[in-house]
């Protein structure tokens, strides 16, 4: 199993499990950027040797500011995470919910920290059939039933990939209850102005708004993110973070990735582009593709071939590729694996073999 922490990029776990070198992978498991990291990291590095013998920002100034500008929010409304794992962590301590509703699938770590809290979780189970949207009636249903206190909901959701409608959140807002909504995808969708949430969670006192810069800009190395919620509510949060959370680097990093401006433009036209083709070639392979909107696609294996996701796993994984098996995630069974997508040679690699491990398995 090479999610054996939870996640995918797990070159160690790999290179133990298939025998050969970390770099000679081609990691399809894990949901990064492949046209990064920008520029300007590399500047950063460069510079940064010397700076290393100060203590960082304790309050993350200059990046707040900059993030302040960039959502055209207050900078108290701002609080900076080492990546967006620990700021889910520290809001849901804060919170402290007796019941918390997670609309599965969705990423295992709300669970987990709801778990470390002693809290109980009330499952929204979401429908292939109806491409694992939230909708409605689920939220209806959720609010009649699940007594929950705190809604956890990832936007565009891992590993859907499908945004959900400001609206359904309105919903819930207005039922009484929290809601947190992960972002950490966000970035890779154009028309992120409709979707984010981020200037609600400034002013409104029962909604947070959690956003990773990792995966955007390919620096998972640098845990960085933040979460925008009330001054009032993050005062108390931030009561539960670890001092020096946020090292200098990764401040710095975070500052100077804001400004690429160029950066994003050609990551938006790139998905635009490379998406859907690699969507075509999956689904001539047999592979249901579910229909959502970033950086990666969640894959069904075609039922005929009977193989489950961690045996198309091991076999992809002695071809050099790694790709996750997302029956790992809740409320999927084996039929489930996910990918993402990378450049063009890159992901004809990934076909290709997808059709050797397919082909041995039909003869």
């Amino acid at each position: 199993m090479l999610e054996r922490y939870g996640h995918g990029g797990d070159l160690h776990t790999a290179e133990e499990a298939f025998g050969r070198a970390a770099e000679s992978f081609l990691d399809y498991s894990s949901n990064m950027n492949p046209l990064g990291p920008p520029p300007s990291v590399k500047r950063v590095l460069a510079q940064y040797a010397e700076l290393i013998d100060r203590y960082p920002d304790p309050a993350v100034r200059g990046l707040r500011k900059k993030l302040s500008q960039l959502h055209g929010i207050d900078e108290q409304s701002i609080v900076i995470g080492n990546g967006a794992a620990e700021l889910i962590d520290l809001v849901v301590r804060s919170l402290h919910p007796q019941v918390t509703a997670l609309a599965i699938p969705c990423f295992d770590e709300y669970g987990d920290a709801v778990r470390k809290i002693g809290g109980s979780i009330y499952e929204i189970a979401l429908s292939g059939d109806n491409q694992f949207r939230l909708d409605s009636e689920a939220v209806g249903n959720a609010i009649d039933a699940s007594n929950a206190s705190l809604y956890m909901l990832g936007s565009p959701n891992n590993p859907t990939g499908q945004l959900v409608d400001p609206k359904l959140i309105k919903a819930l807002l207005d039922s009484g209850a929290y809601v947190v909504v992960d972002e950490a995808f966000m970035d890779f969708v154009p028309e992120e102005e409709q979707f984010s949430l981020v200037r609600e969670a400034a002013v409104n006192e029962r909604l947070f708004v959690i956003r990773s810069m990792t995966k955007f800009y390919s620096i998972p190395g640098i845990r960085l993110g933040y979460i925008v919620g009330i001054p009032k509510s993050l005062s108390a949060l931030k009561r539960l973070q670890v001092p020096w959370s946020v090292n200098s680097l990764a401040q710095l990093i975070g500052e100077a990735v804001l400004e690429e401006r160029e950066f994003a433009k050609q990551t938006h036209n790139w998905l635009a582009e490379e998406r859907p083709w690699l969507v075509q070639q999956l689904q001539q392979l047999g592979f249901e593709v579910n229909d959502g909107v970033t950086n990666y696609l969640l894959l069904r294996i075609p039922q005929q071939l009977r193989i489950s996701a961690s045996m198309l796993q091991l076999a992809m994984g002695k071809e050099g590729v790694l790709i996750r098996d997302a029956s790992r995630f809740p409320g999927l069974d084996h039929t489930y694996v996910r990918v993402a997508v990378k450049r063009r040679f890159q992901n004809e690699a990934l076909v290709a073999a997808f059709k050797h491990c397919l082909a041995q398995v039909r003869s």
